[in-house]
């Protein structure tokens, strides 16, 4: 059997008798068996790195990593895939921040895995890269001399030509990933995105899935990521003994909690999912005292200064959301930057009556079919979600918001206070039958099966 190597910007490498727990890893988690190669940077920052990639086994699976510069590391990531790509792919073209010495550098980065996984790959190797960070990683593993199978998934949005021409190297972007055999995307809609900039800004020939470009095919197509529905459902029902979900449901005292969890990162769109808890409270007094709000979002990126802002934006409208609203028995709004474990999160899940899951743009958001998952059947609650995440394509049983809207998702919130128990019920199986038919691991099998399709051999006919 062919052996399956990952590429991906970090690796996680897991700890000794610690269970994986990241999001990609949970994803991939049915081809991390015996044998196969995770493959990416290390994590560390060297003043001397080296191409020659350190390996370590755990569990079967090799894992290769290499170190980067702080300055290699500064243009590729902090510079453009984070300050260019993730605004632009995510419909912010004002938070854009294009260099050209940024770009050569993420270049330059993508230069060294392929040159460093290289040495590592064999022959009969299928190669799967990840995500943003590595769009010309495939055309430079090519010119490596590699010939296997070689994909690509976009874990985030993906943006039509007209927004896609604002980066100044749109037409290499996409003729980079038009150098993969097989791409795939969350929703339909970013394939049909990208087909269409690579026959506007390329003059590819598209008939359907397929691109023809220079000679060649290749195919985009849509593949929805899912979760282990299961596990974590088992998981949701265990975490009645974790200690902090067990102190958050004691301090309800009757009351309904309202859960959302997020990155700390502008296009989660928190700012207005605050504003919107406050209208509620405005509007409807009687859900005073009944409901409290938990916003988990963990730092990051704080390196960039959009970050910053934001977070000084959420203290600041906590803060008068508590200050306006809060009694001596009762805060409304608890925001949290700190992590909580997986086990921890899929409890909260479990114990909330509303999951606030409201991005102005997002990939997917697995946090929506989590929720749907740790629900229990008998008393399920219910799942506000933004139209603009890739699960509300297939989560329509969701009480699906405007995330622009603040008086919307109000609006959804207290429709879901007021659900009765047999729609919720109703709603429930409905979504609970979806997140547990489209799990990681039917994600898997369908890219691969893709990439290993008889008309890939065929794709320079």
């Amino acid at each position: 059997m062919a052996r399956i190597v990952i590429v991906s910007n970090r690796v996680p490498i897991p700890k000794a008798r610690v269970p994986a727990a990241g999001g990609l890893t949970v994803a991939l988690r049915d081809l991390l068996i015996p044998g196969s190669m995770w493959f990416g940077w290390s994590g560390r920052l060297s003043s001397d790195p080296s191409l020659q990639p350190a390996l370590v086994e755990a569990r079967g699976v090799t894992y290769a990593t290499v170190d980067l510069s702080a300055e290699a590391h500064r243009a590729f990531y902090v510079g453009f895939a984070n300050g260019a790509l993730w605004p632009l792919l995510h419909f912010r073209l004002g938070l854009m921040h294009y260099r050209r010495e940024d770009y050569l550098g993420y270049l330059a980065v993508n230069q060294t895995f392929a040159t460093a996984l290289g040495q590592v790959l064999q022959p009969d190797d299928t190669v799967w890269a990840h995500d943003y960070h590595l769009l010309p990683f495939g055309r430079m593993l090519r010119q490596q001399g590699f010939n296997g199978p070689l994909g690509f998934f976009l874990h985030v949005p993906f943006v039509p030509p007209s927004m896609l021409e604002a980066i100044p190297v749109a037409r290499e972007m996409v003729a980079d990933l038009c150098a993969y055999d097989v791409v795939g995307f969350q929703t339909e809609e970013h394939a049909r995105d990208f087909r269409d900039c690579a026959q506007r800004l390329l003059g590819a020939m598209v008939d359907g899935e397929w691109i023809r470009l220079n000679g060649r095919r290749m195919r985009a197509f849509a593949d929805p990521i899912g979760i282990d529905a299961q596990a974590f459902a088992e998981e949701a029902e265990r975490s009645a003994n974790d200690k902090l979900v067990h102190r958050v449901s004691g301090s309800l005292v009757g009351r309904l909690l309202a859960v959302g969890v997020d990155r700390m990162d502008y296009s989660k769109g928190l700012p207005n999912r605050f504003e919107a808890y406050g209208r509620l409270l405005e509007r409807h007094p009687e859900h005073r005292r009944r409901i409290h709000f938990l916003q988990i979002c963990p730092r990051s990126r704080e390196e960039v200064d959009e970050y910053r802002k934001l977070r000084a934006e959420l203290d600041r409208l906590t803060g008068r959301i508590n200050g306006r609203f809060s009694e001596f028995d009762w805060t409304p709004l608890r925001y949290s930057t700190r992590p909580a474990p997986r086990s921890t999160l899929a409890g909260l899940y479990r114990i909330g009556r509303i999951g606030v899951v409201t991005p102005l743009r997002d990939g997917m958001n697995l946090v929506a079919k989590e929720f749907v998952a740790a629900q229990p059947d008998d008393d399920p609650g219910v799942l506000v979600l933004s139209k603009f995440a890739g699960a509300a394509h297939e989560l329509t049983e969701a009480l699906i918001v405007n995330p622009f809207d603040p008086d919307a998702i109000a609006d959804a919130m207290h429709a879901a206070l007021t659900m009765p128990q047999p729609e919720r019920r109703e709603r429930h199986v409905a979504l609970k039958a979806k997140v547990f038919r489209t799990t990681a691991s039917v994600y898997c099998q369908r890219f691969l099966e893709a990439l290993h399709a008889p008309e890939r051999k065929l794709q320079a006919a």
